[in-house]
């Protein structure tokens, strides 16, 4: 069925019994022209092959109606309607300190690796507090390895910088 754009003042097709002019030129499901019937005609023709007869041009001399399935028809352009809704890209962050043990990272890596996947961006944040400020290659390591971690599914979109009490590092999914 080709891409019709139907012509209707009030947003609504007039179908079947609704059609009250006559004649009509009727476009058969298959797209072929079946030329200027009587309406009774093309409501039986309809009617055999299960389908409606709907009217695509009403301002037309004679309106022209196709031979269609109108509830095909209508989930087809809701269909296409809904089409264009991107993924609304969310940012996640995931916290982690310089002393933080080896399965802790394990399992954030694996909440990162699930909100990549979800097509979202992750924010890495590794927190210095007191003494930490001191040994800031310490979380350093540990953005390293977790960047390490999911390099096979996402990439670096800003490298790890360190700003106050706070090293951060954004991924984005591949």
């Amino acid at each position: 069925m080709g891409k019709w754009k139907l012509q209707t003042t009030t947003g609504k097709q007039r179908m079947n019994e609704q059609i009250r002019v006559t004649p009509i030129r009727v476009i058969a499901a298959d797209g072929s022209q079946l030329g200027i019937i009587p309406t009774e005609d093309a409501l039986r023709q309809a009617r055999e092959a299960g389908l409606d007869l709907v009217e695509v041009a009403p301002k037309e001399r004679p309106p022209v109606c196709r031979i269609m399935d109108y509830g095909k028809f209508k989930y087809q352009q809701k269909k296409r309607q809904h089409k264009g809704h991107a993924h609304q890209v969310k940012i996640k962050e995931i916290r982690v300190r310089p002393k933080t043990g080896n399965h802790d990272i394990q399992v954030k890596v694996n909440k990162a690796r699930e909100f990549l996947a979800h097509k979202d961006k992750v924010i890495v944040t590794v927190l210095f507090r007191g003494r930490e400020m001191a040994h800031i290659q310490e979380g350093r390591k540990v953005v390293e390895e977790i960047l390490a971690q999911l390099a096979d599914v996402s990439k670096v979109e800003s490298p790890p910088m360190h700003r106050g009490r706070r090293m951060t590092c954004t991924l984005a999914p591949r």
